[in-house]
């Protein structure tokens, strides 16, 4: 058993979250059991994943999308009042932490789709936007086959440029429009989670590829690695669940 200041502390010495500034609150936004025995992490705080919490028995569930995002109706009607109602009936905290977890250099998303997808050498190009090398160049349908082998999905492969891709940059979740910054920086490739429709072509008029591999799928990592690393740290039990959504 842990107390809930403590992991808390700990969340925000590790994620420093008023370094940000972020489109929701980040850290804890519905309080649950001050002691803390079981974690449940994922994706998103949807009804699945509170739902599997609820099964686990789990007190603190730690997400990348929480809730009170900016221009959001602010009732408490429908969906929403059926999560809080969840969240509260059964006494569980709920954990959020969005552009941090997004940017940490050992558990965030970047960094921790790069170790999925073998990417040697990740570092931060620029802002949110991390680049590296592929050990070995490959042509683009094969860097879109080792994509789909890795994160279980599909990509969308689109635009035109190197016949071997080494030099890839990435950003996870909807980061289609820093595909500008993977341009200024003579990148091979850009991957990101979603695509729009200027991304298409600026891919094929720019030459650059572009791979949209997925919202969820490339954001899968990070919270995964930062609820265990909570939870090695009190000695608590953490279990990731993997809440499908195709986009």
């Amino acid at each position: 058993m842990a107390e809930r200041a403590e992991l808390m502390a700990t969340l925000e010495q590790w994620l420093t979250p008023e370094t940000f500034q972020d489109y929701c609150p980040n850290g804890l936004q519905v309080e649950g059991s001050a002691q803390v025995h079981r974690i449940v992490s994922g994706v998103t705080a949807s009804q699945a994943l509170l739902d599997a919490a609820v099964a686990d028995g789990a007190d603190l569930v730690l997400v990348h999308h929480g809730y009170f995002w900016k221009g959001e109706p602010q009732a408490v009607t429908g969906m929403k009042r059926a999560r809080l109602k969840t969240l509260l009936a059964h006494d569980i905290n709920l954990v959020a932490y969005h552009l941090p977890l997004d940017d940490h250099p050992e558990y965030g998303n970047n960094r921790q789709l790069a170790e999925v997808l073998g990417i040697g050498n990740p570092r931060p190009l620029d802002g949110l936007v991390w680049q590296g090398e592929l050990a070995v160049p490959m042509t683009p349908e094969a860097l879109a086959a080792h994509l789909s082998q890795a994160l279980g999905r599909q990509p969308l492969h689109v635009g035109m440029g190197a016949e071997r891709i080494r030099r890839v940059g990435w950003c996870t979740g909807a980061a289609q429009g820093y595909i500008a910054k993977a341009l200024d920086a003579g990148l091979d490739a850009f991957i990101s989670g979603e695509i729009s429709e200027p991304t298409t072509h600026t891919a094929r008029e720019c030459g650059i590829h572009y791979y949209a591999a997925g919202h969820h799928a490339t954001e899968r990592y990070g919270v995964k690695a930062l609820g265990q690393a909570l939870a090695d740290k009190f000695g608590l039990e953490h279990r990731f669940v993997d809440c499908d959504n195709p986009v």
